[in-house]
């Protein structure tokens, strides 16, 4: 099939073009359904004729259904979409840009979703999906699995969908609470992956950040203890990539520690840590949980984010470890390329 499209790529380029809008369109109404014509016509930059004109088409095909609470695909379009995935990253060049992008950082892996999702925020649902569908694709029996928090987090732990039953994985949280949302805290997406992999669990019921007498105090503690040392031998990861700008508020760090932090040149926070463009420990928090030297030797490290503004967060922490697998938005590959 890759081949006779691009036979008629060179020949009737036209009929690509149509694809691919169709196609565009078809996951968007996936991601974002029940949605309206003007709403889909707003994220996708077309006019309302040309929604109108398509969407039209698709409920023909039996691809799409239409009523007052707007279009949603039906299962001949999921079926659809699933076949097409492949061949349509080939086409628009997804494949191309996983490829450098992955090249242009020496990494493992580079997972891409079509799209930019500064102009597009049900875009994250997908990225999700793709972190979920690759996560199920590598965890082994005996695995000891992290997890980060965080909304990018949520989406991968709710589109995890398994019928095997992982009895000897354990799921434990890469570090303590930060923030005061409990739904995107690690221990929350911890328990949510757990359930939907059916294995077992530990939760770390502290603060992240703690002083250094605390931390030591805790690592008495047997149940702790014993949780520290699992997050510690911890052989897979998945986490999400944070600004240091936008981290410093999360942790409600003083403003002495935040003009610190800014003025060395800090971009990008991972489990406590500030790393400056360079990948370089420019500030560090007495945290609890994963340290920097863990986080080199896992079998499978996965880093999954939304949008352009965490390009640059996310080059230094690809400096650290080679062995890492990105799922992000095709936007902000190309703002990574821009900047390595």
């Amino acid at each position: 099939m890759k081949n006779l499209l691009k036979i008629q790529q060179k020949l009737i380029p036209e009929v690509i073009e149509i694809m691919s809008k169709r196609y565009l369109i078809l996951r968007e109404i996936s991601l974002s359904g029940p949605i309206g014509r003007r709403a889909l016509a707003t994220i996708l930059q077309h006019s309302e004729r040309i929604i109108r004109s398509e969407t039209e088409f698709l409920k023909q095909e039996g691809l799409i259904d239409v009523n007052l609470q707007g279009m949603t695909i039906t299962e001949e379009g999921k079926k659809l979409l699933k076949e097409l995935r492949e061949v349509m990253d080939d086409v628009i060049g997804i494949n191309e840009l996983q490829e450098e992008v992955r090249q242009a950082l020496c990494i493992k892996k580079v997972i891409l979703i079509p799209g930019s999702y500064e102009k597009n925020n049900s875009l994250v649902k997908e990225i999700g999906k793709q972190a979920a569908k690759y996560f199920l694709n590598i965890i082994k029996e005996d695995d000891i699995i992290s997890i980060a928090g965080g909304s990018t987090m949520l989406e991968f732990a709710k589109n995890i969908k398994s019928d095997k039953k992982y009895s000897s994985v354990m799921v434990v949280p890469s570090r303590g609470s930060v923030g005061l949302d409990v739904e995107t805290q690690s221990n929350n997406i911890v328990s949510e992956v757990s359930k939907n992999i059916h294995s077992n669990y530990k939760l770390l019921n502290v603060p992240d950040q703690l002083c250094e007498e605390s931390i030591k105090t805790l690592n008495q503690e047997p149940e702790i203890k014993n949780t520290l040392e699992l997050i510690r031998n911890s052989n897979v990861l998945v986490f999400g990539v944070g600004r240091a700008d936008e981290m410093v508020i999360r942790r409600n760090l003083s403003d002495k520690d935040v003009k610190d932090i800014m003025d060395k040149g800090a971009v990008s926070e991972a489990f406590g840590h500030y790393f400056n463009k360079k990948g370089e420990i420019v500030f560090k928090l007495n945290t609890v949980g994963i340290d920097m030297e863990s986080l080199k030797n896992k079998r499978e490290t996965i880093a999954v984010f939304a949008g352009r503004k965490k390009a640059e967060a996310f080059i230094p922490i690809s400096r650290i470890n080679k062995n890492i697998v990105l799922i992000t938005d095709e936007d902000s590959a190309k703002e990574i390329l821009k900047l390595v």
